[in-house]
């Protein structure tokens, strides 16, 4: 649809990374969204909610 082709021609003008709340399913999107945070929030996830149980958001799975 439109939106693809607005966001595939200004991507070369992107500096990497991807906004949050339009995060897909696609593997390894979260990493994008929460670039070098990741880690650190997975480690937390980890710690404070190993069931995963608050999944149901732009989910970072327990480390």
């Amino acid at each position: 649809a439109w939106v693809c082709e607005a966001s595939d021609s200004l991507a070369s003008h992107a500096e990497g990374g991807t906004y949050v709340n339009f995060v897909s399913e696609a593997a390894g999107r979260e990493r994008d969204a929460y670039g070098a945070n990741y880690d650190r929030l997975a480690a937390l996830k980890r710690r404070y909610d190993p069931t995963n149980f608050f999944r149901l958001n732009q989910n970072v799975r327990p480390a």
